[in-house]
């Protein structure tokens, strides 16, 4: 690594805003690796700390442990750039999903709050960004969509981070991004949904050949390295150019210790709700594309089979007003119990141990890695990805065709018919957290990879 600074608080955030002035466009700029701009170095010497700076549209509580544990790591200093929330007239930043939790309580990193504005290329960026970075020096910069897309439409901040000798790492998952060699047809044939459920815009063949082209130049013009979510990444983000030493499978965790702690803290509790073998749950926002509608549609369907069966929607959207007016056209008010949004641990898990396993009917993500924490059997179908490293068929849950009812209700009647074969599931997604995917996995990953841009 490199810096040779002491780890001590980072100044205040300059609160000046300045619009960058784009007087040239980036291939103006010598960006080969024969012809960066010319300018003096930072001295590669044995560092005492690295300043890593996040760049966010916002601050998910369940990504804030990682911040924290890197931070707590004495070679690594992490400050985060947000949007200025009390500048914006929005409740939170467009690029963060409805609903998604936000929280500083617990935080030991600095937070640097800059105003959002719109862009000429209709993307979000930060005012004063140049001189933010140029006041407090990061030695790295993490990024993701559509912040990464300023180098390429902004060649000030292209030069200057550069001129700086700041390396940039990419962070995604990625998802519903396709090989170069497929980006095309994929975009002419496959319709992205947004959260809402509608259909993301279509464009021209024309547009879709320009992203593929900045893709390509940020992945081998500006990027150092990438961090990942999902193993897919090493072929996807390889095909636009990136070498595959710098890419980085990290995957994604909350805070496991905590989850694993709050597990056996809570086997010793008085049971939240009375015993029930034919519970089964769900964790996650109200929205349209996690399909919570089809799960209910499930149960109407199974409730004769299994008239026990009952359903725990653990989570607040805007869908959930529909929501239970589905359930209550469909009298199923003794079968579906909302309990509304749940942040604490403990409280968390005592819903999850009170339920037999864990349903994912559309997308979603970390509710699976919280739901083997507390030992259940996973039922889901493709998701963001992640879930491929994290649910084994037939050892801690079973997949069902994506959008499939009565594949999905096929699923569920086997555990709820099995249910020796549903507590041994669960116990293998315990393990699997314990010893492949959590949050020491997922921390030495970035470690890695910081090590590998400061040191390359």
């Amino acid at each position: 690594m490199r810096g040779n600074k002491p780890k001590t608080p980072l100044p205040n955030p300059n609160t000046h805003q300045i619009d960058a002035k784009i007087g040239l466009f980036w291939f103006s700029l010598k960006t080969s690796t024969h012809g960066q701009p010319s300018c003096p170095k930072k001295t590669m010497t044995p560092p005492q700390t690295t300043h890593v700076m996040f760049v966010f549209s916002g601050l998910p509580h369940y990504y804030n442990a990682i911040l924290n544990r890197l931070n707590q790591t004495p070679s690594l200093q992490v400050s985060v750039v947000v949007p200025n929330q009390r500048a914006n007239p929005e409740p939170h930043s467009k690029n963060i999903g409805s609903g998604v939790y936000q929280s500083k309580k617990g935080i030991d990193f600095k937070v640097f709050e800059l105003n959002e504005y719109k862009t000429y290329y209709q993307k979000t960026f930060f005012r004063g960004f140049i001189k933010h970075i140029k006041t407090h020096k990061p030695d790295i910069l993490v990024m993701g969509w559509p912040h990464i897309l300023a180098f390429f439409f902004n060649p000030l901040l292209f030069f200057w981070v550069k001129r700086l000798n700041i390396k940039v790492i990419i962070k995604e998952i990625p998802y519903q991004i396709p090989k170069k060699n497929e980006a095309i047809a994929f975009y002419k044939n496959t319709t992205l949904l947004k959260e809402n459920g509608q259909p993301g815009a279509k464009h021209s063949v024309l547009y879709y050949r320009f992203l593929t082209f900045v893709r390509s130049f940020y992945y081998t013009k500006v990027i150092d390295a990438s961090v990942n979510y999902v193993e897919d990444a090493v072929e996807i983000l390889g095909s636009y150019g990136l070498a595959k030493q710098k890419i980085f499978v990290t995957y994604n965790s909350p805070d496991t210790d905590v989850l694993l702690r709050a597990n056996e803290t809570i086997k010793h509790r008085e049971p939240i709700l009375e015993p029930n073998p034919s519970r089964i749950i769900h964790v996650g926002r109200l929205i349209a594309w996690k399909r919570v509608d089809m799960l209910i549609e499930c149960v109407r369907n199974l409730k004769n089979e299994f008239p026990k069966i009952e359903l725990l929607v653990v989570g607040e959207g805007v869908e959930l007003n529909q929501l239970k007016s589905q359930v209550a056209d469909y009298k199923l008010d003794t079968h579906i119990k909302f309990i509304g949004a749940v942040y604490d641990i403990e409280q968390l898990g005592q819903y999850f141990q009170a339920s037999s396993f864990y349903v994912l009917a559309g997308v979603g993500g970390l509710s699976i890695n919280d739901a083997m924490c507390f030992e259940r059997a996973i039922v889901c179908s493709e998701c963001d990805g992640t879930e491929k490293a994290l649910v084994k068929e037939g050892e801690n849950g079973l997949f069902f065709e994506a959008g499939n009812q009565m594949d999905l209700q096929k699923k569920i009647r086997i555990l709820l018919q099995n249910p020796v074969l549903s507590r041994q599931m669960g116990k293998n997604s315990h393990q699997i957290i314990k010893t492949k995917i959590n949050i020491h996995t997922v921390i030495n990953i970035y470690k890695k990879a910081f090590d590998y841009v400061v040191n390359k």
